[in-house]
């Protein structure tokens, strides 16, 4: 995993951030991570620059002025580890709701066993969620429902935010053309690699609501993927 690297969006994630990057780093000595701190108050950013003096080549820190939103963070995320030489890319939450002993089993079906694009499922073997309210399960299982009947796409988990992007993808998609900053960002990234014909593959995770820090999700965030899901597929079309 010499060429893997793990990008973290931050936001007020002091209480998770060491831990995450810890547990990452167990998983193998050559993995890399990248973290990208929208100048967060409580100084996550600081405590990134701390662990840099223990992991100096392994740990690499953006701070952004301004909270700007997932998608924004991801973008400028992907943007920097292609300038590099990193192979398989990642993507993962600061909060543990994505198990870092899931990044070899994603990493493998890229690297063994051929995707182009693997996706952390809670969807693809019945629901996996934990420590979710039975509200929240509902409304997540249905979206992504949605979304796969709108777009055609053929995957469970559209809206999941553990992924894994082998480099060929990231870049073959304009970035600079993503339109959305919220969760449907993350629908709008597996449309473009769809419609591209790359292989996309889900691999069965169980995802553990976070215990430490608060949820970024938001009504707004909601909205942006239930309208943006239509208006997506409909430039899709006019694009044929």
């Amino acid at each position: 995993m010499t060429d893997t690297i793990v990008i973290i969006p931050t936001y007020n994630e002091i209480e998770n951030i060491e831990a995450i990057i810890r547990a990452v780093f167990s998983q193998s000595e050559a993995i890399h991570v990248l973290v990208v701190d929208d100048n967060s108050p409580d100084l996550t950013g600081l405590k990134v620059k701390e662990l840099q003096k223990e992991f100096p080549d392994r740990l690499f820190l953006e701070v952004r002025k301004l909270k700007s939103g997932l998608g924004t963070a991801y973008i400028h995320g992907f943007k920097w580890c292609l300038k590099k030489q990193y192979q398989y890319i990642f993507e993962m939450d600061a909060d543990f709701s994505h198990n870092p002993n899931d990044l070899v089993k994603l990493h493998e079906a890229c690297h063994v066993q051929g995707a182009d694009l693997t996706i952390g499922s809670r969807y693809v073997k019945g629901v996996n969620v934990v420590n979710w309210p039975m509200s929240r399960v509902l409304m997540s299982y249905f979206a992504s429902r949605y979304v796969r009947i709108i777009t055609g796409m053929r995957i469970h988990d559209t809206t999941a935010g553990f992924v894994c992007y082998k480099r060929k993808v990231l870049e073959t998609i304009n970035l600079d053309k993503i339109k959305f900053i919220g969760y449907a960002f993350q629908i709008e990234m597996k449309f473009k690699a769809y419609l591209k014909g790359f292989e996309i593959k889900e691999v069965p995770v169980i995802f553990t609501d976070r215990t430490l820090g608060e949820s970024k999700l938001s009504s707004g965030i909601i909205s942006e993927a239930i309208f943006g899901v239509i208006s997506m597929k409909i430039k899709s079309l006019f694009k044929k």
